[in-house]
């Protein structure tokens, strides 16, 4: 039998969505006030999802304090307070959209979680706007 358990966190974080190759107009088109040079924050709420088999023995899909641990050290540890652009080595050279930061963190915690169970990290930026990826 299977199951999907999931566990919620949340960090904040700064960003500039922008492209250095772009003119500042066509940044401007491309993302607004997300564009602005000083950077601007957000509070994300994070939900990491493992889904597999349930153990027979101890009934979980995965211990959820395990799953605690692997978001703190991992996710909120690496991102929690930091200027994304400036401070996080991942984006670098990768813009931090909300798509981008949520690949990130499957990244970081996908070698953690055993190869046959699925992992999904779904990224909320507002209330009003996330995203899910799943690898």
């Amino acid at each position: 039998m299977r199951a999907k358990v999931s566990r919620k966190a949340s960090f904040n974080a700064a960003h500039r969505l922008y492209r250095p190759d772009w003119s500042n107009d066509k940044n401007d088109a491309v993302f607004g006030k997300c564009n602005n040079p000083n950077f601007h924050g957000h509070n994300y709420d994070l939900i990491v999802s493992v889904t597999g088999e349930i153990d027979q023995e101890t009934g979980f899909v995965m211990d959820l304090k395990i799953l605690k641990e692997l978001i703190k050290t991992h996710v909120e540890d690496a991102l929690d307070h930091k200027n994304l652009n400036v401070d996080v080595p991942e984006f670098k050279e990768l813009n931090p959209t909300a798509e981008n930061i949520a690949l990130v963190i499957w990244n970081k915690l996908r070698p953690h979680v055993e190869k046959e169970k699925e992992l999904e990290v779904t990224l909320y930026e507002t209330p009003r706007n996330f995203v899910t990826y799943s690898g």
